[in-house]
C-alpha cells in the first residue's frame, strides 16, 4: 500500500493562488501540476462541517476514496480537497462518487 503523501501550509497557499479549482455539490478540487512522478494530496474541512469527530470522519472519507482509487489518477500534481458544508451526511459511495466526477471534469482520470 503506498502512502498517500501531504505538504506544508506554503504550498498549499500556493496552490490556492495559482491553482485551477472546480467543484461539485460536496467537494471543491484545487490542483496545480508538481512536476514529480506522483501525486500529493491535501484535505480541508471547515468547521461549519460539525465538530471534530466529524470533520475526522470526512477526511477518512475522502482520504480512502483517493487511495483507493489513486491508480486511476494521473500522476504529477498537487491536490486539494475542499469538503463543503453537508459532505457530513454523505454516505461512502456518494463521497467517492463526487470525488471521481471532480478529476475526470478535470482531465485528472486516465482512460
Amino acid at each position: 500500500m503506498d502512502k498517500i503523501i501531504s505538504f506544508n501550509n506554503r504550498t498549499f497557499q500556493n496552490i490556492f493562488k495559482s491553482g485551477k479549482s472546480y467543484g461539485n455539490k460536496l467537494l471543491v478540487i484545487y490542483y496545480v501540476s508538481n512536476g514529480l512522478d506522483y501525486n500529493r494530496l491535501g484535505i480541508t474541512v471547515s468547521k461549519k462541517n460539525g465538530n471534530s469527530v466529524v470533520r475526522h470522519r470526512v477526511k477518512r472519507l475522502i482520504k480512502e476514496s483517493y487511495r483507493l482509487n489513486d491508480k486511476k489518477f494521473v500522476k504529477g500534481y498537487d491536490i486539494i480537497f475542499i469538503a463543503r458544508v453537508g459532505i457530513e451526511n454523505s454516505s461512502y459511495c456518494e463521497v467517492q462518487s463526487a470525488l471521481k466526477h471532480l478529476m475526470k471534469k478535470n482531465n485528472l482520470l486516465e482512460k
